[in-house]
């Protein structure tokens, strides 16, 4: 196995097209793709030629005798995917570009004129997209209301994550290419509002993101203590909107509600020797608060069984190196039907094999762990002698955890934009392929979308990537059919 990608990685497939043997699967053209934990190379396959080392924005491939034995792990689960799904020399998935055999503007051709709203990864993507087209020049103005960019790759990846943050560095390099302004600090609806962006761009592309989590829906939910582990996050990460934020860490346990990776990232925040995050994004502030912090043990609750965990293998691994996490041999037992899908039984199959491998019962040295439930839902919250109480329904019996924070993570909710349609009941702004739908269904001329408030909040930094290239196809595919109204002058 001479390349094996060994840390959770970004799913942007730069390394893709670079690989001249067609190793690294799922590529963006094949189905499996859109639910891809990660990337993987093909063993059978790679001829060792160090082109995707050079591509992958995040530094997550390495060479097989590089490996450490940290990233054992890793190694085994790449051969052990292609083992599952089939080795790519069976498979006939070439890689295409749809942008091929496209003509360059003559000289006297117009020159698109685009705002792109929102500084994170879908916005920073749709600028790569509308760089990267032969077809069109384009002049592109980056809007974003905080003092700096990024989005979540800056506060809300982890701060000792920091190979996954180096995307910003590919992410500034587009910003600085010619005919691209960014404006920092500027608020739509306040400082600008969209009919001012409209008339003075042929179009405005909104990649806004989604920040805040989704509500909890349960009685107490409103309690002081119960934060949304989003806006914990966000906190920790030093965002502008969360300084100050009351995080209550006197309490020997916190409790998770959720169990995708944000969750395990959480644990692993409150758990780990806080030295870990000196030097980092992290704040002073968060800092001193997990110097000082009593925790010693995080519970993280899933409502359903082990073969419905909303967490990658590979966060799994990095929880489990930190930190000891244990579950109940009785939370593991596979209930559910074997899933058709080849991709789809091997995640499941990995997940209970790294689950079981966990001890029933295990500590650090100062008492701190993670413990997963399974089969556990939360009924309700209400507050004691200065703790939290949650109620839960374990496995069909009624039972209660005190606790000192509890912090939900279910996902989180798109913002509404001023001057732009939203739906409330998806949290997303309505569109098809990327063009915004007025309140009569009908696509409003030169408005757009991209990323999370395109989709809704799925898939990871990457995915934004062939996102944002669905939707400036439809963008340029507008301007050359005359449908973009010319920007007046500014």
């Amino acid at each position: 196995m001479p390349h094996v990608i060994v840390q959770n990685c970004c799913n942007d497939a730069s390394c893709v097209p670079e690989c001249p043997v067609d190793c690294i699967h799922p590529t963006p053209d094949e189905p499996d793709y859109a639910t891809a934990e990660m990337l993987y190379i093909d063993p059978d396959v790679c001829i060792d030629c160090g082109a995707c080392i050079d591509a992958c924005p995040v530094s997550a491939i390495t060479t097989d005798y590089e490996l450490t034995t940290e990233m054992a792990p890793f190694e085994s689960m790449n051969a052990e995917y292609y083992e599952a799904v089939g080795s790519a020399a069976d498979r006939d998935h070439p890689f295409t570009d749809p942008r091929i055999g496209r003509k360059r503007p003559s000289s006297d051709a117009e020159t698109l004129s685009v705002a792109v709203v929102g500084a994170g990864a879908a916005g920073h993507y749709v600028v790569s997209e509308l760089q990267h087209r032969i077809d069109v020049r384009a002049t592109i103005d980056v809007y974003e209301r905080l003092p700096e960019t990024g989005g979540l790759v800056r506060f809300g990846v982890a701060p000792d994550h920091a190979d996954t943050k180096k995307v910003q560095e590919q992410f500034a390099k587009s910003r600085t290419q010619s005919g691209v302004t960014t404006h920092l600090g500027v608020r739509i609806g306040e400082d600008v509002t969209h009919e001012d962006l409209a008339r003075s761009h042929h179009a405005v592309v909104y990649a806004v993101g989604s920040l805040h989590g989704r509500d909890l829906g349960l009685p107490g939910a409103d309690l002081p203590g119960v934060t949304a582990a989003a806006d914990f996050v966000a906190w920790y990460n030093g965002h502008p909107d969360f300084a100050g934020l009351s995080v209550a860490l006197a309490h020997e346990r916190v409790v998770v509600l959720g169990n995708g990776n944000v969750a395990l990232d959480v644990a692993r925040v409150l758990t780990a020797d806080p030295e870990t995050f000196a030097g980092t994004d992290m704040t002073e502030e968060a800092l001193a608060a997990l110097r000082d912090s009593q925790v010693r043990e995080v519970v993280i609750l899933a409502r359903r069984g082990p073969e419905h965990a909303a967490f990658t293998a590979p966060e799994l691994v990095g929880l489990a190196r930190t930190v000891p996490v244990v579950v109940e041999p009785g939370d593991l037992e596979d209930a559910g039907d074997e899933p058709a899908d080849a991709q789809a039984r091997y995640y499941r199959a990995q997940k209970l094999s790294l689950l079981r491998a966990l001890p029933a019962a295990d500590s650090g040295p100062d008492g701190r762990r993670v413990v997963l439930r399974f089969g556990t839902a939360p009924t309700a919250i209400t507050a004691a002698d200065g703790a939290l109480i949650v109620a839960v329904d374990d496995h069909g019996a009624p039972s209660e955890l005190e606790c000192g924070l509890v912090l939900p993570s279910i996902g989180l909710r798109g913002t509404s934009v001023p001057g732009v349609p939203y739906d409330e009941a998806t949290g997303t702004i309505p569109n098809a392929d990327g063009r915004v739908l007025g309140p009569d269904g009908a696509a409003l001329a030169g408005v757009y979308v991209a990323g999370w408030c395109k989709r809704g909040p799925t898939g990871v930094i990457g995915t934004n990537r062939f996102d944002a290239r669905g939707t400036v196809d439809a963008l340029i595919a507008d301007f050359h059919a005359g449908v973009l109204s010319a920007p007046e002058a500014r």
